[in-house]
């Protein structure tokens, strides 16, 4: 085991300073003419031994970005006179450790010498605000876009720095649906997906005798059996970050409700009296304030929830196959069921996708790493490295020895495929969703009754009692 780990070690400093001196060098911040560190030097900052620098260095020889002289060092050669072409592609952080981002790199530069690849690290928050102005003044040709941030942009009418795509008949179909444009064009290819699903503590429930979950189970279900795995103050039985933008907007869904305007009057207002939506955030408060619920005020995120399962302070939590890849190190086994259910079994379903910025002077580049990354190996390789779902379907139904713990229903997805709903299915823009849920604060702190809540929610959305 210990040389395993110490083998994963290595390849990963060596790959840290093989893409460091790739990247100073394709940026400008090594220009053509400059010597490299020396080779103790490359050895001491990255924690090499020299043959492997030297290792790391022939690579570079072989994308034609350095040039040894002999008795001197490592010189930098221009990389547009070795016909090199750059790509900058703006990536999700979390992604490097949901997927191995930086490793599968290293198979696309074999595959194609003469493109570089820049990574550009991107936020969540304030995508919109950036990346089209990144497209606009070519700062970025590739870009990672989740279906939030892909919504943001059709509501904003800025789906058009995309290049439209065309079908990947390998990867799973209901993927496609929600980076799709009005008119049924493709923008996004699906990369990776998850949807929230229900993950919970084998042990706990051995240890209470509790029937593990299934998708029978009801939120009343769920209440009554979180009560049973409480143990006094030392661990509770459930937890969910329930302001989380992946999270409350399931209550909405689960109880049928859908935000539609009249569509031949454009000053009309948003229905918030449907009782079904009431009863969907009331849902959601009891599910908060149960006793077998863990206090709110010890989550801020929905990684804080990862966190308190993984100590075993909560038994069952509401989360996603992206974040299970906290869990790697987890000490005690684990496993997943659909979300309880409402009115319906509903779940959302999360999608990250490939765009490529529509403008970009280096759209074939940026097209080959798309393909490459959708290509049955890459995704192979999120299948059996870590816990998320491949976009491509042969890869994510692999089935062979497992590299490391996996949840004995994680292929369960597949069988709640009907379940999964996008954001958009509400019908409401997402700044206005946003704008609710800051609106319903008061209402989750038990500090206004529903009636409250809707007048204050009728005067903030423009539609009058009546």
């Amino acid at each position: 085991m210990d040389n395993k780990v110490s083998r994963k070690t290595f390849r990963h400093r060596l790959g840290e300073m093989v893409s460091a001196l790739r990247e100073d060098i394709i940026t400008g911040r090594r220009p053509p003419g400059d010597y490299l560190p020396s080779e103790l030097t490359l050895a001491e900052q990255f924690s090499l031994s020299k043959n492997s620098v030297r290792q790391g260095l022939e690579q570079l020889v072989g994308e034609s970005l350095i040039e040894k002289v002999p008795r001197v060092g490592n010189r930098v050669r221009d990389p547009n006179e070795a016909g090199t072409i750059t790509v900058r592609f703006g990536y999700y952080a979390s992604m490097l450790h949901e997927t191995n981002l930086q490793e599968m790199l290293e198979g696309f530069y074999k595959l194609h010498p003469h493109i570089r690849v820049q990574m550009v690290p991107i936020y969540y928050s304030g995508f919109l605000e950036t990346v089209p102005e990144y497209f606009e003044n070519g700062l970025l040709d590739a870009v990672t876009i989740n279906t939030y941030n892909y919504q943001h942009c059709l509501d904003g009418g800025r789906e058009r720095i995309f290049e439209p795509m065309e079908e990947n008949k390998e990867l799973y179909p209901f993927l496609t649906r929600a980076f799709r444009r009005s008119g049924g064009e493709l923008l996004v290819q699906p990369f990776v997906a998850s949807p929230v699903v229900l993950c919970y503590n084998k042990e706990h429930f051995e240890e209470r005798g509790v029937p593990e979950p299934d998708s029978s189970w009801t939120w009343d279900d769920l209440l009554l059996h979180s009560a049973a795995l409480r143990d006094g103050r030392e661990r509770y039985g459930f937890h969910f970050h329930l302001l989380s933008g992946n999270r409350w907007p399931i209550f909405l869904l689960q109880s049928g409700t859908s935000f539609r305007r009249d569509p031949g009057d454009p000053t009309s207002g948003l229905d918030v009296g449907d009782s079904r939506l009431w009863d969907g955030l009331e849902l959601g408060r009891r599910l908060h304030y149960d006793p077998g619920t863990l206090p709110a005020f010890l989550s801020e995120t929905d990684s804080d929830t990862e966190s308190l399962f993984l100590q075993q302070k909560v038994s069952m939590m509401m989360t996603t196959y992206y974040s299970l890849n906290s869990l790697k190190g987890a000490g005690f086994r684990y496993d997943l069921a659909p979300l309880p259910s409402h009115r319906a079994a509903k779940t959302l379903l999360l999608s990250i996708g490939l765009a490529v910025n529509k403008a970009s002077k280096a759209k074939d580049a940026a097209m080959a790493l798309v393909r490459y990354l959708l290509s049955y190996d890459v995704q192979l390789g999120i299948r059996r490295g870590t816990l998320t779902i491949p976009s491509h379907k042969k890869a994510a139904e692999w089935q062979g020895k497992e590299a490391m713990y996996r949840p004995p229903h994680f292929h369960m997805y597949r069988d709640i495929v009907p379940t999964f709903a996008h954001i958009a299915d509400l019908g409401l823009p997402l700044k206005e969703l946003e704008r609710m849920r800051n609106e319903l604060k008061l209402y989750w702190s038990n500090m206004e009754s529903r009636e409250q809540a809707i007048e204050r929610l009728r005067t903030a959305f423009g539609r009058e009692p009546g």
